[in-house]
């Protein structure tokens, strides 16, 4: 690898510690060809992403950057998990590291925040963005769904009264 191609790679890594929500540093020591391609599909599902780099070139990235922290992470065979959501990279190396014990989680920064390993395992338990919204869509529709149907209990009840005054009257 040449003088540019280490300058290029300094400065994707360091948009990828700019942009990302969250950036989860693991130790993947034994972890298979297909193993790893696994974690980069479940990754890809959860729209995040998998990124081996030389540990010297992601600490020079890392200079200036939120996310600084995690540079006392970097030593032997580490890979980063990134994701724009800030849950969705740890609910995935979270799940991924109970399947298999190879991958072993380091730590990890959410934006200025540094995550050890148990801020990671706390921030997988959160729930995601989508399910977040999805809560908050239930609560603001579920009043709506309650007048409705309070508005319209009424009317079957009398409809129900007036059918039972009725079979009365015609027996």
């Amino acid at each position: 690898m040449d003088r540019a191609q280490k300058e290029q790679l300094v400065e994707e890594l360091g948009q990828i510690f700019d942009s990302s929500g969250v950036v989860v540093v693991c130790r993947y020591e034994g972890l298979t060809v297909a193993e790893m391609q696994d974690l980069r599909t479940q990754m890809g599902a959860a729209e995040g992403s998998v990124r081996v780099a030389k540990n010297k070139l992601a600490k020079i990235a890392l200079e200036g950057k939120p996310c600084a922290s995690i540079a006392d992470y970097l030593n032997g065979m580490t890979v980063l998990a990134y994701s724009e959501d800030p849950v969705a990279a740890a609910k995935v190396v979270e799940k991924y590291s109970k399947e298999n014990s190879k991958l072993e989680i380091l730590g990890g920064a959410m934006g200025e925040t540094a995550l050890d390993v148990a801020g990671v395992k706390a921030v997988a338990a959160m729930p995601s963005r989508e399910e977040l919204i999805a809560s908050i869509v239930g609560c603001i529709g579920a009043p709506a769904s309650n007048i409705a149907g309070a508005i319209g209990a009424p009317a079957s009840n009398i409809a129900s009264i007036l059918s039972t005054v009725e079979d009365k009257a015609a027996a």
